[in-house]
């Protein structure tokens, strides 16, 4: 899921459908900037690292606390990127 900020990148898509068989979270993220090119900047660095301000999510599990982008795939699993959020 991609919320509306990167959906607007996405083609005003939020929710896509990958390819299965994608096992790690890399894999797949790979296969979206491989369909919306633009999107890689905004979620990944310069150095291929998650941009500190993007969380990305497993089932409902932040990625960071596991192994990151090598953070493996369930079947049917759905990953949610949210970029943060700040105000005041």
């Amino acid at each position: 899921m991609l919320p509306g900020p990167l959906s607007a990148e996405a083609g005003g898509e939020a929710r896509l459908e990958l390819f299965p068989g994608r096992r790690t979270v890399g894999g797949a993220l790979e296969e979206l900037f491989a369909r919306h090119p633009r999107l890689r900047l905004r979620i990944l660095d310069e150095q291929g690292r998650l941009r500190t301000h993007v969380n990305v999510f497993v089932a409902g599990k932040s990625v960071r606390f596991a192994r990151g982008l090598e953070t493996p795939l369930p079947e049917d699993a759905e990953i949610m990127v949210l970029p943060a959020v700040s105000g005041g």
